[in-house]
Protein backbone atom coordinates (compact mmCIF):
# COMPACT_ATOMS: atom_id res chain seq x y z
CA UNK A 1 0.00 0.00 0.00
CA UNK A 2 1.31 3.75 -0.70
CA UNK A 3 0.42 6.19 2.29
CA UNK A 4 1.33 9.57 1.49
CA UNK A 5 1.41 12.00 3.79
CA UNK A 6 0.93 16.15 2.93
CA UNK A 7 2.64 17.55 6.05
CA UNK A 8 5.37 15.57 7.83
CA UNK A 9 5.33 16.52 11.60
CA UNK A 10 3.84 15.59 14.57
CA UNK A 11 0.40 13.94 13.32
CA UNK A 12 1.25 13.23 9.99
CA UNK A 13 4.56 11.07 10.40
CA UNK A 14 3.39 9.57 13.57
CA UNK A 15 1.03 8.19 11.66
CA UNK A 16 3.20 7.10 9.46
CA UNK A 17 5.25 5.59 11.63
CA UNK A 18 2.73 3.61 13.04
CA UNK A 19 0.92 2.31 9.74
CA UNK A 20 4.44 1.34 8.60
CA UNK A 21 5.61 -0.28 12.17
CA UNK A 22 1.88 -2.60 11.22
CA UNK A 23 2.33 -3.00 7.65
CA UNK A 24 5.46 -4.22 6.28
CA UNK A 25 3.69 -3.82 2.92
CA UNK A 26 3.18 -0.16 3.61
CA UNK A 27 5.20 2.48 1.50
CA UNK A 28 5.26 5.99 3.26
CA UNK A 29 5.80 9.14 0.81
CA UNK A 30 6.57 12.78 2.17
CA UNK A 31 4.83 16.09 0.54
CA UNK A 32 5.58 19.15 2.55
CA UNK A 33 5.69 22.46 1.79
CA UNK A 34 9.01 22.84 3.40
CA UNK A 35 11.26 20.78 1.45
CA UNK A 36 14.07 20.85 4.46
CA UNK A 37 11.08 19.19 6.74
CA UNK A 38 10.91 16.46 3.48
CA UNK A 39 14.24 15.84 3.49
CA UNK A 40 14.57 15.45 7.30
CA UNK A 41 11.32 13.00 7.72
CA UNK A 42 12.98 10.85 5.33
CA UNK A 43 16.37 11.04 7.11
CA UNK A 44 14.50 9.70 9.92
CA UNK A 45 13.16 6.93 8.69
CA UNK A 46 9.20 8.84 9.02
CA UNK A 47 8.99 8.57 5.22
CA UNK A 48 10.52 6.13 2.89
CA UNK A 49 10.34 8.70 -0.37
CA UNK A 50 9.61 12.12 -0.80
CA UNK A 51 6.51 12.96 -3.39
CA UNK A 52 4.94 15.95 -5.23
CA UNK A 53 1.32 16.54 -5.40
CA UNK A 54 1.64 15.52 -9.19
CA UNK A 55 2.30 11.77 -7.88
CA UNK A 56 -1.32 11.56 -5.75
CA UNK A 57 -2.93 9.90 -8.50
CA UNK A 58 -0.62 6.72 -7.20
CA UNK A 59 -1.77 6.77 -3.73
CA UNK A 60 -3.72 4.27 -2.25
CA UNK A 61 -4.14 6.16 1.22
CA UNK A 62 -3.78 10.26 1.55
CA UNK A 63 -3.60 11.66 4.87
CA UNK A 64 -4.08 15.65 5.05
CA UNK A 65 -1.97 16.66 8.28
CA UNK A 66 -1.45 20.48 7.32
CA UNK A 67 -2.54 23.77 9.43
CA UNK A 68 -6.79 23.98 8.99
CA UNK A 69 -6.31 26.96 6.94
CA UNK A 70 -4.51 25.60 4.50
CA UNK A 71 -6.11 21.94 3.95
CA UNK A 72 -9.34 24.00 3.07
CA UNK A 73 -7.67 24.42 -0.65
CA UNK A 74 -5.08 21.09 -0.41
CA UNK A 75 -8.07 18.74 0.56
CA UNK A 76 -9.88 20.31 -2.42
CA UNK A 77 -6.59 20.11 -5.09
CA UNK A 78 -5.84 16.43 -3.17
CA UNK A 79 -9.28 15.05 -4.19
CA UNK A 80 -8.80 16.32 -7.82
CA UNK A 81 -5.85 14.36 -8.21
CA UNK A 82 -6.32 11.24 -6.38
CA UNK A 83 -7.51 8.16 -8.06
CA UNK A 84 -11.12 6.33 -7.84
CA UNK A 85 -10.30 3.86 -5.24
CA UNK A 86 -7.98 5.98 -2.98
CA UNK A 87 -9.26 7.04 0.33
CA UNK A 88 -7.91 10.84 1.54
CA UNK A 89 -7.62 11.09 5.84
CA UNK A 90 -8.01 14.71 6.62
CA UNK A 91 -6.75 14.77 10.39
CA UNK A 92 -7.50 18.45 11.44
CA UNK A 93 -8.98 19.73 15.00
CA UNK A 94 -11.48 21.88 13.35
CA UNK A 95 -14.51 20.10 11.12
CA UNK A 96 -17.21 22.44 9.93
CA UNK A 97 -15.22 24.76 7.64
CA UNK A 98 -14.05 21.51 6.39
CA UNK A 99 -16.97 19.64 5.75
CA UNK A 100 -18.77 23.05 3.96
CA UNK A 101 -16.13 23.43 1.77
CA UNK A 102 -16.11 19.92 0.39
CA UNK A 103 -19.93 19.22 0.41
CA UNK A 104 -20.24 19.46 -3.47
CA UNK A 105 -17.17 17.53 -4.59
CA UNK A 106 -17.57 14.87 -6.82
CA UNK A 107 -14.92 12.57 -5.45
CA UNK A 108 -16.40 13.82 -1.32
CA UNK A 109 -17.39 9.78 -1.06
CA UNK A 110 -13.56 9.28 -1.10
CA UNK A 111 -12.77 11.73 2.01
CA UNK A 112 -12.75 10.86 5.95
CA UNK A 113 -13.06 13.27 8.50
CA UNK A 114 -10.82 12.31 11.31
CA UNK A 115 -9.53 14.02 14.39
CA UNK A 116 -6.94 11.91 16.49
CA UNK A 117 -6.94 13.05 20.11
CA UNK A 118 -3.61 13.21 20.42
CA UNK A 119 -0.32 15.25 20.49
CA UNK A 120 2.46 16.72 22.01
CA UNK A 121 3.33 20.63 22.20
CA UNK A 122 6.41 19.80 19.50
CA UNK A 123 6.06 19.97 15.51
CA UNK A 124 8.18 19.28 12.90
CA UNK A 125 9.68 15.53 11.38
CA UNK A 126 11.68 15.10 14.82
CA UNK A 127 8.57 15.68 17.14
CA UNK A 128 6.80 12.22 15.24
CA UNK A 129 6.50 9.19 17.54
CA UNK A 130 6.05 5.94 17.49
CA UNK A 131 2.57 4.76 19.66
CA UNK A 132 1.25 8.17 19.57
CA UNK A 133 -2.09 6.73 19.18
CA UNK A 134 -2.34 3.95 20.93
CA UNK A 135 -5.47 4.37 23.27
CA UNK A 136 -6.34 7.43 22.16
CA UNK A 137 -9.67 8.28 20.55
CA UNK A 138 -10.23 9.02 17.21
CA UNK A 139 -13.25 10.89 16.49
CA UNK A 140 -15.15 10.56 12.32
CA UNK A 141 -17.06 13.08 11.29
CA UNK A 142 -19.88 12.49 8.21
CA UNK A 143 -18.60 8.56 8.01
CA UNK A 144 -21.63 8.21 6.24
CA UNK A 145 -20.56 10.12 3.29
CA UNK A 146 -17.57 8.02 2.93
CA UNK A 147 -17.73 5.19 0.49
CA UNK A 148 -17.78 1.86 2.67
CA UNK A 149 -14.99 0.50 1.12
CA UNK A 150 -12.97 3.21 1.79
CA UNK A 151 -13.89 4.40 5.20
CA UNK A 152 -13.34 0.48 6.74
CA UNK A 153 -9.73 0.31 4.60
CA UNK A 154 -9.12 3.27 6.69
CA UNK A 155 -10.84 2.57 10.00
CA UNK A 156 -9.61 -1.05 10.68
CA UNK A 157 -5.73 0.73 9.94
CA UNK A 158 -6.95 3.39 12.93
CA UNK A 159 -7.66 0.17 14.70
CA UNK A 160 -4.43 -1.78 14.05
CA UNK A 161 -2.31 1.19 15.77
CA UNK A 162 -4.57 0.71 19.02
CA UNK A 163 -7.15 3.54 18.17
CA UNK A 164 -10.35 3.97 19.95
CA UNK A 165 -13.26 5.28 17.26
CA UNK A 166 -16.34 7.53 17.98
CA UNK A 167 -18.74 9.14 15.77
CA UNK A 168 -19.62 12.89 16.21
CA UNK A 169 -21.45 15.65 14.34
CA UNK A 170 -18.64 18.22 12.76
CA UNK A 171 -21.01 20.85 14.50
CA UNK A 172 -20.78 19.38 18.21
CA UNK A 173 -17.07 18.39 17.46
CA UNK A 174 -16.55 22.07 17.15
CA UNK A 175 -18.52 22.94 20.23
CA UNK A 176 -17.07 20.44 22.65
CA UNK A 177 -13.39 20.48 21.36
CA UNK A 178 -13.44 24.28 22.06
CA UNK A 179 -13.74 23.35 25.98
CA UNK A 180 -11.29 20.36 25.77
CA UNK A 181 -8.64 21.61 23.81
CA UNK A 182 -8.88 24.99 22.20
CA UNK A 183 -9.12 26.55 25.61
CA UNK A 184 -6.53 25.04 27.30
CA UNK A 185 -4.34 26.12 24.52
CA UNK A 186 -5.48 30.03 24.96
CA UNK A 187 -5.26 29.60 29.13
CA UNK A 188 -1.80 28.22 28.66
CA UNK A 189 -0.44 30.93 26.20
CA UNK A 190 -2.13 33.50 28.29
CA UNK A 191 -0.89 32.82 31.80
CA UNK A 192 2.80 32.32 29.99
CA UNK A 193 1.98 35.80 28.55
CA UNK A 194 1.40 37.37 32.02
CA UNK A 195 4.33 35.62 33.89
CA UNK A 196 6.66 36.91 30.92
CA UNK A 197 4.92 40.56 31.33
CA UNK A 198 5.53 40.36 34.96
CA UNK A 199 8.38 39.19 35.82
CA UNK A 200 10.82 41.04 33.34
CA UNK A 201 13.97 39.10 35.60
CA UNK A 202 13.57 35.54 33.51
CA UNK A 203 16.41 34.21 36.13
CA UNK A 204 13.14 34.42 38.38
CA UNK A 205 10.70 32.02 36.29
CA UNK A 206 13.76 30.02 35.88
CA UNK A 207 14.88 29.79 39.04
CA UNK A 208 11.04 29.69 40.74
CA UNK A 209 9.18 27.78 38.23
CA UNK A 210 7.77 24.36 39.95
CA UNK A 211 6.66 21.38 37.86
CA UNK A 212 2.71 23.00 38.20
CA UNK A 213 4.07 26.02 36.66
CA UNK A 214 5.80 23.83 33.60
CA UNK A 215 2.85 21.48 32.57
CA UNK A 216 0.52 24.44 32.78
CA UNK A 217 2.16 26.40 30.50
CA UNK A 218 3.82 22.99 28.31
CA UNK A 219 0.51 24.06 25.76
CA UNK A 220 2.28 27.55 25.31
CA UNK A 221 5.33 25.61 23.43
CA UNK A 222 2.45 24.55 20.65
CA UNK A 223 3.09 26.56 16.63
CA UNK A 224 1.21 29.50 16.37
CA UNK A 225 1.17 28.80 12.64
CA UNK A 226 -1.07 26.11 13.73
CA UNK A 227 -3.11 27.19 16.37
CA UNK A 228 -4.18 30.49 15.08
CA UNK A 229 -6.52 29.10 11.73
CA UNK A 230 -7.84 26.62 14.69
CA UNK A 231 -8.59 29.92 16.33
CA UNK A 232 -10.05 31.65 13.10
CA UNK A 233 -12.30 28.85 12.10
CA UNK A 234 -13.58 27.58 15.75
CA UNK A 235 -14.04 31.60 16.69
CA UNK A 236 -17.45 31.64 17.71
CA UNK A 237 -17.13 28.43 19.98
CA UNK A 238 -14.10 29.76 21.22
CA UNK A 239 -15.43 32.93 22.11
CA UNK A 240 -18.06 31.35 24.08
CA UNK A 241 -16.01 29.42 26.08
CA UNK A 242 -13.61 32.47 26.80
CA UNK A 243 -16.98 34.14 27.86
CA UNK A 244 -17.67 31.20 30.83
CA UNK A 245 -14.01 30.83 31.68
CA UNK A 246 -13.74 34.59 32.36
CA UNK A 247 -17.17 34.65 34.09
CA UNK A 248 -15.45 31.55 36.78
CA UNK A 249 -12.07 33.62 36.79
CA UNK A 250 -14.26 37.12 38.09
CA UNK A 251 -16.36 34.86 40.15
CA UNK A 252 -12.88 33.82 41.56
CA UNK A 253 -11.27 37.37 41.74
CA UNK A 254 -14.09 38.22 43.94
CA UNK A 255 -14.28 35.59 46.78
CA UNK A 256 -10.56 36.62 46.98
CA UNK A 257 -11.60 40.21 47.58
CA UNK A 258 -15.04 39.49 49.86
CA UNK A 259 -12.20 37.15 51.84
CA UNK A 260 -14.86 34.51 51.07
CA UNK A 261 -12.53 31.60 51.34
CA UNK A 262 -15.26 29.13 52.08
CA UNK A 263 -16.30 29.78 48.81
CA UNK A 264 -13.08 29.38 47.06
CA UNK A 265 -12.65 25.97 49.17
CA UNK A 266 -16.43 24.90 48.01
CA UNK A 267 -15.11 25.74 44.10
CA UNK A 268 -11.76 23.53 44.45
CA UNK A 269 -13.81 20.38 45.84
CA UNK A 270 -16.50 20.56 43.64
CA UNK A 271 -14.10 20.54 40.83
CA UNK A 272 -11.85 17.81 42.10
CA UNK A 273 -14.83 15.67 41.11
CA UNK A 274 -12.49 15.93 37.56
CA UNK A 275 -10.05 13.52 38.74
CA UNK A 276 -12.78 10.64 38.74
CA UNK A 277 -14.26 11.82 35.34
CA UNK A 278 -10.53 11.72 33.92
CA UNK A 279 -9.79 7.98 35.86
CA UNK A 280 -12.96 6.93 33.95
CA UNK A 281 -11.86 8.14 30.45
CA UNK A 282 -8.22 6.76 31.14
CA UNK A 283 -9.36 3.41 32.14
CA UNK A 284 -11.68 2.80 29.78
CA UNK A 285 -9.30 3.63 26.99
Amino acid sequence: MDIFVIGVGLIGGSLALDFKATNSNIKVFGIDKNRDNAIEAKRLGVIDEIASPDDLHKADMVIVSIPVDASLKVLMDTLDKINDNAVVVEVGSTKVSIVNAVANHPKRRNLLLTHPIAGTEFSGPAAAIRNLFKGKTNIICEVEKTAFKLQEKALGMFSQIGMRIRYMDPVAHDKHIAYVSHLSHISSFMLGKTVIEKEKNERDIFDMAGSGFESTVRLAKSSPAMWTPIFEQNKDNVVETLEEYISNLEQFKQHLINNDFKAIYNEMQNTNHIKEILKGIIVNA
